[in-house]
């Protein structure tokens, strides 16, 4: 459906710095786009700096830019230099930008759509860490949608937990299990950090509490999900009569949905992959290769990795591993690997600082993905059909490990110690082989496979995903043609 209006209806996206928060924003953008509304991204300045800035640049961070007919603005996340960020915590980071973010966002609703007759701000999107969104779009008078960024089952867990609807874990009786309705029985190692008694991290805590207590809720006339309705139809149809949560995924580049060329994929980089990996992966054979990547943020201990070193060499398999080195963005310093263990398996395997991940993953030789259950990393490997072994660490991860082991079948969850979840090598050294050769590993390699056809199904012309993502487009032509004729 389409205006017949002169005005050009916008939808805005909100996110700070964090690439695992955009990317799949904008990729729903450039769906959006494709559909006759207009797209813009407002993120922080970091972004720039780190992503669109070339060496030639001086400091100054242009009004906006484009890349792939999306704009993108930026905003200051409240700190006046890098060494200053760099020396907060991420309480204190996400605190300041909740205080500054609303004043540099209402600015830009100003100066980029109010000040434009021909604009039109039909919808801002947001995802649950920027809550303060929200209250923004209220205060203009304009619809607010939440793209939930985790599994829809964390949507229902942190939904249940702040509205009180069932019981959970506290200080008195830490070990609850927990019951909920389309998913297994949770054991406190199944749930999210955030809501344990044990969290440290309170700013988290008070961000998933600021969105999805019901009274703010009722501020968001849509919840979207970077999920598809056949990956988590239980838990999704367990909210239907609570709080609706509509799939519009997965949200991945659509080289691993189509075959399409993969520089159609409007997501970001801010770290330089290293592509010559892709060259070692060429030499070997079909379904061979452990895949190892614990994302941007995880850092192991040096007996955690060693523990997995010594599982992989004793495996004999051929391994690619990414260990991030000294990042002048990041707080915490990276393991290194030894020198010792680099010259034991230079003819076994590979270590990058990082690497094109979507492209390892959809390549012939990956037969196994040992994750930290990130879920962008999680859905990219059920939309290529790679069995996953799952090492959780913090956040949303035990929970996705869960899915992974008892829902959707597609992998193997590590044993972890009780105390500092450590994994000792001979578990890493089970779970590999039980995912090559162990009993269930065919059956996992076809639930792999299954899942791998769904989501493609899903993104299809008349998919569940595509479905939604029209009738989310629908309704906001919908309400502007009725807003025209209630103005004349």
């Amino acid at each position: 459906m389409a205006s017949d209006h002169k005005t050009e209806l916008h939808v805005l996206l909100v996110a700070f710095s964090a690439q695992g928060h955009i990317n799949p924003l904008l990729r729903f953008g450039k769906s959006l786009l494709t559909r006759g509304l207009h797209v813009t991204l407002a993120t922080t300045e970091l972004v720039y700096h780190r992503v669109f800035k070339k060496p030639t640049d001086d400091d100054t961070v242009p009004a906006s830019i484009t890349i792939n007919g999306i704009h993108v603005v930026f905003f200051s996340d409240g700190y006046a230099s890098e060494s200053e960020r760099k020396s907060t915590t991420i309480d204190d980071f996400m605190e300041t930008i909740g205080k500054s973010g609303p004043i540099h966002l209402s600015n830009i609703i100003k100066d980029h759509f109010l000040s434009n007759s021909s604009k039109k701000l039909a919808c801002i999107i947001n995802n649950p860490f920027v809550p303060w969104v929200t209250d923004v779009a209220a205060e203009f008078q304009i619809p607010c949608a939440c793209l939930w960024i985790q599994p829809c089952a964390l949507y229902a867990i942190y939904y249940r937990f702040y509205n009180n609807l069932n019981p959970f874990p506290t200080h008195q009786n830490p070990n609850i299990q927990v019951q909920l309705p389309g998913l297994p029985l949770l054991q406190t190692q199944d749930l999210p950090s955030f809501i344990l008694p044990s969290n440290p991290f309170g700013i988290f805590q008070k961000l998933l509490s600021q969105m999805l207590q019901f009274q703010h809720m009722k501020k968001l006339k849509w919840i979207l999900a970077n999920s598809f309705y056949e990956l988590e139809k239980d838990v999704i149809d367990s909210m239907a009569e609570i709080f609706p949560i509509k799939p519009v995924g997965p949200l991945v580049p659509p080289s691993l949905l189509s075959g399409s060329d993969e520089n159609d994929d409007v997501g970001i980089e801010m770290w330089k992959p290293q592509d010559s990996c892709m060259e070692w992966l060429d030499q070997k054979p079909p379904s061979s290769v452990i895949y190892i990547s614990f994302g941007s943020l995880v850092v192991l201990s040096e007996n955690q990795w060693k523990s997995i070193a010594d599982a992989l060499v004793r495996s004999k398999r051929p391994f690619l591993w990414v260990m991030k080195l000294k990042d002048e963005f990041v707080q915490d310093q990276p393991q290194i690997p030894s020198e010792s263990f680099l010259e034991e398996t230079k003819e076994q395997g590979m270590v990058v600082p990082w690497c094109p991940q979507t492209k390892v993953l959809a390549h012939d030789s990956v037969a196994c993905f040992l994750t930290h259950c990130g879920w962008n990393s999680m859905l990219e490997a059920i939309t290529v059909g790679v069995p996953m072994i799952a090492y959780p660490q913090w956040t949303d991860q035990p929970t996705n490990a869960k899915l992974i082991s008892e829902v959707f079948g597609t992998g193997i969850r590590l044993r972890q110690d009780d105390g500092e979840g450590f994994v000792a090598m001979e578990e890493v050294e089970r779970a590999i082989e039980e995912i090559f050769e162990g009993p269930r590993a065919e059956e996992i390699r076809k639930k792999a496979r299954g899942l791998k056809e769904a989501a493609r199904n899903a993104v299809a012309e008349g998919g569940s995903s595509d479905r939604n993502i029209q009738s989310f487009v629908d309704e906001i032509f919908q309400e502007n043609n009725a807003n025209l004729k209630n103005q004349t």
